[in-house]
């Protein structure tokens, strides 16, 4: 493959290599990496995964799509084009570093005004004898009122 360098000098030495269709046919993404080959390729260049989203907007023959005429599509087009999902504009482990903030920024929140800034009530809750009344009310455990602190004075 081509180093960036002979293509730099190839440029600035020949005017002619300045035209764009020139050098669609030096492709630098085209470039080996450090992944291994894919033998269900079958000689199809191995692309790097990066989406269309991520390219700059402006610079392309075609607009829409941000590639140009004859440009070698990726084998999962589909899913790194334009219309494919978007890119997360954040990475995900700051995205969840972000979200437990302000699940514990609402927690705190709810604690410190429960706890905190809530007054007593200024009266003393009703109380029922005789496990508040359940026997009056039907007996029925769902009627169950607060029970009532019986001091024996005998």
């Amino acid at each position: 493959m081509y180093s960036s360098s002979i293509i730099r000098r190839a440029v600035v030495a020949r005017p002619a290599l300045r035209n764009r269709t020139v050098l669609n046919s030096i492709r630098l993404y085209a470039t080996p990496s450090n992944e291994e080959y894919d033998p269900q390729l079958n000689g199809y260049p191995q692309l790097p995964w990066k989406s269309r989203q991520e390219l700059p907007p402006l610079g392309w023959q075609d607009p829409l799509y941000r590639r140009n005429f004859g440009d070698t599509l990726h084998e999962q087009e589909e899913v790194l084009s334009m219309w494919g999902p978007d890119t997360p504009p954040i990475a995900p482990n700051a995205a969840v570093r972000q979200f437990l903030l302000a699940v514990a920024g609402f927690v705190a929140a709810g604690f410190t005004i429960k706890y905190v800034l809530l007054q007593e009530p200024p009266a003393v809750r009703r109380e029922y004898p005789y496990d508040g009344l359940v026997k009056e009310l039907g007996g029925l455990e769902e009627n169950k009122a607060r029970s009532e602190s019986v001091d024996s004075e005998d």
